[in-house]
């Protein structure tokens, strides 16, 4: 099944649209994160909003989806060429064998918080959400889909904040099984006022920019984004910086609701699962992105399951400092954040971290490295216990231990 050549692959998220903002803020540290200014919100908190997005426009055949998640789907397609890249293989293969595999958590559901605000007096809706539109969390890969005129199969997967990085399973099962030829995979979650209300209420919320792994972290800051890659068998003569899927790990520890185990369990198995898939040993990582969602539980069981796989020999970081959490979207964005790292030889540092948590024995990058890599992990976990891990590699990556 593996690998798979990440054929295009593109983001937008607080620090810009498109793939050449994203990598020029990650080599200069710099954070999209800014003081909640979103809707009604009222919070002392940072976010990582995209801009333009109220300016974005769906075409006229897509007018029952126009909503903030829908609107930051279209715009993400439409950077970097991926649109044209993901027609190209249409016509490659036909459109029915295109499929698509999108993460999301509560995708379109501010437009239905906006409705509830303009309530008649009998309490009824003056104007009604679309529940297939923007609330069903379907729609965003009914967009896409529609969007880029594709017929394959086409689901979103909803794991909290895996979702993003379990498509990539999902579509490589599918091409696998011979059920289709490519697959458009990633994640779009936008800001709504039940993750940033909800998300306050468990008190996860950072009142400052976020700090990863910092040994005075406090909680998260809630980001939104749209990333994509296409995903197709690889050629025969790809060039050395292409970049493959080499494998993903799942594992569902269900050890608590909202919080990880202690020990860091669920999230070693699908790190150690993602290497197994890839061929690969813990030493011929040469970079680890962290979940690192800057909550106290989360980044120490995440940095007691590394310590136990890796120990210090692989660096790592959590980019969630520069581009906040973005849920259901995160394990996409970090992925094709990931792929960037590979092509450019960077390793990002972690924007807002200033002193690693003493109890957890980790190299851990607090500004950018430069240097040549070859195999890179991406982590995503959820709230339930869904872990995933995504092993990226160069064509050209060298794969004796």
């Amino acid at each position: 099944m593996y690998p798979l050549h990440l054929t295009a692959f593109t983001a937008t998220s607080a620090l810009g649209a498109g793939l050449a903002p994203t990598l020029a803020a990650l080599e200069a540290n710099r954070s999209g994160l800014a003081p909640c200014a979103f809707e009604t919100v009222d919070l002392p908190a940072y976010v990582g909003e995209v801009a333009g997005l109220d300016d974005v426009t769906l075409p006229a055949a897509l007018a029952d989806y126009d909503c903030r998640n829908n609107r930051l789907a279209l715009l993400a397609l439409q950077q970097d060429g991926f649109a044209d890249a993901v027609r190209g293989a249409v016509m490659r293969y036909g459109a029915e064998r295109v499929g698509v595999f999108l993460g999301t958590s509560t995708s379109g559901i501010l437009e239905t918080e906006l409705a509830y605000r303009r309530l008649d007096e009998s309490g009824a809706f003056i104007a009604p959400p679309s529940y297939r539109g923007s609330h069903t969390p379907q729609a965003v890969a009914d967009v896409v889909a529609r969007s880029l005129g594709l017929g394959g199969p086409a689901f979103v997967v909803l794991t909290a904040c895996s979702s993003g990085a379990k498509v990539f399973a999902s579509a490589a099962r599918l091409i696998g099984a011979g059920m289709i030829d490519a697959a458009v995979v990633g994640g779009v979650d936008s800001l709504c006022l039940t993750t940033l209300y909800g998300f306050n209420s468990l008190e996860l919320v950072s009142p400052e920019p976020c700090r990863p792994y910092d040994v005075a972290r406090c909680g998260i800051s809630i980001g939104e984004a749209g990333a994509f890659a296409l995903l197709e068998r690889p050629a025969q003569d790809l060039p050395g910086d292409a970049v493959l899927l080499a494998g993903v790990g799942e594992a569902s520890d269900a050890y608590h609701m909202s919080s990880p185990p202690p020990d860091g369990h669920g999230a070693f198995a699908a790190m150690q699962a993602a290497l197994q898939r890839a061929g690969l040993m813990p030493s011929q990582v040469d970079y680890l992105n962290l979940h690192g969602t800057a909550t106290p539980s989360n980044d120490a069981a995440e940095g007691q399951a590394v310590m136990q796989l890796f120990g210090r020999s692989v660096p790592a970081s959590s980019t969630k400092g520069a581009t906040g959490h973005t849920l259901g979207a995160a394990g996409a964005l970090e992925t094709v954040i990931a792929a960037l790292a590979l092509q450019h030889g960077l390793i990002p540092g972690s924007p807002g971290s200033r002193e690693l948590d003493p109890a957890l024995d980790l190299d851990y990058v607090f500004v950018p490295r430069h240097q040549a890599l070859g195999v890179v992990m991406s982590n995503s976990f959820g709230f339930g216990g869904s872990n995933a891990s995504v092993v990226l590699r160069r064509a050209d990556a060298r794969m004796d231990a």
